[in-house]
């Protein structure tokens, strides 16, 4: 069986209604293949995920809201937790960012790739940036997000 990792911080709404999305964008994809059996859809805030999780997925999917033009604190401290556990251990693997701005969340979406690329993950699809307000197209697309992550992992296409 293969693992979809989702995880994510919020003190607010919006990122966690997007995390929430992408949750059931791929829970759905599963159940209309009948495929539930193929992935696991693991779904954790960052304090409660470690470098276990991240080792433990064949896809990971990372949301944080824009705080100060940066990812917040709590991603960052996710990554840094399982940098050096996960570094050399889980290159080629594929994710994903979504990202609730309040500017233009290209700070957030930077600091994530920098270090993302460190463990040399693969960008397998572009990050979603809600810019102010949650719209329903934006609820579209992380549906649509997490549907391919857990379709393309059920096929062995991802």
């Amino acid at each position: 069986m293969k693992t979809l990792l989702i995880v994510f911080h919020t003190h607010g709404v919006k990122t966690a209604q997007m995390a929430e999305a992408v949750a059931r964008g791929a829970q759905d994809a599963l159940r209309e293949a009948e495929a539930q059996d193929s992935v696991r859809i693991v779904v954790k805030r960052c304090p409660d995920a470690g470098a276990q999780d991240l080792l433990e997925a064949d896809a990971v999917i990372l949301g944080t809201p824009e705080n100060f033009g940066y990812m917040s604190g709590m991603m960052k401290d996710f990554l840094e937790r399982v940098f050096y556990p996960c570094e050399g251990k889980v290159e080629g693997r594929p994710y994903a960012l979504f990202i609730g701005a309040g500017q233009d969340g290209s700070g957030a979406r930077s600091s994530v790739e920098r270090i993302v690329t460190g463990l040399r993950l693969r960008k397998a699809h572009d990050a979603i940036i809600c810019v102010k307000a949650l719209t329903p197209a934006v609820i579209e697309a992380c549906e649509t997000l997490g549907a391919t992550f857990a379709a393309g992992l059920a096929i062995g296409a991802l």
